[in-house]
């Protein structure tokens, strides 16, 4: 059975509804203002002092500087972080040294060496995406048939076709957002639904 990740939680009520669900990570992207679920580093601690201590925090950064990433982790405000840009391998390890903590480092796949990049990750988990993130669509699945290290799967996936996503590539978790909100918000009966559906399968 993969784990479940709900991203791009943003307000109280959103963390009510994994509360009441729990998956095994929430995401929240942290000062990107490209992206409409953005928090700030404030907003983010509010929220984190309600979650469910069993749901591990995953902070989601693009390009961010290092010491805005390290020092969230240090506090324990997170205890996963999720790189989303062009960070480099140096910025991994460096990341990973100085505090201990887990990274995933998120790859957009488009063609085998996209695939090739995300194997050769010195990251703990890697996830494969369509594209930016929270686009709702899905990549060419086929491309990530030969990967053997535990992977987040992402991009288009709802309860739509989640189970043959789980079937056909037995990721190590799936990770859901734009599938579980509607108009722009997080649905609670939506993240339910998933998450009820990873867990029967």
């Amino acid at each position: 059975m993969p784990k479940v990740k709900i991203c791009g939680l943003r307000t109280m009520e959103d963390i009510q509804a994994v509360n009441s669900c729990k998956p095994d990570f929430a995401g929240f992207i942290v000062e990107y203002p490209k992206s409409r679920r953005s928090i700030t580093s404030d907003e983010l601690k509010k929220l984190i002092r309600q979650l469910d201590p069993s749901i591990c925090a995953v902070g989601v950064f693009v390009n961010a500087p290092f010491v805005l990433v390290a020092d969230l982790l240090d506090q324990k405000v997170i205890q996963m972080a999720q790189l989303h840009g062009q960070e480099e391998e140096a910025y991994i390890r460096q990341l990973q040294d100085e505090t201990g903590k887990k990274v995933i480092k998120a790859f957009s796949v488009k063609t085998e060496e996209d695939i090739a990049k995300a194997k050769a990750s010195s990251a703990d988990y890697i996830l494969l995406d369509q594209g930016g993130g929270g686009t709702g669509k899905t990549f060419d699945w086929m491309l990530a048939g030969g990967i053997s290290r535990p992977y987040f799967l992402a991009g288009g996936l709802g309860v739509d076709n989640l189970e043959k996503a789980v079937h056909y590539l037995s990721p190590w978790a799936v990770d859901l957002s734009s599938s579980v909100e509607t108009n722009g918000k997080k649905d609670p009966e939506k993240i339910r639904q998933a998450v009820e559906l990873v867990r029967k399968l």
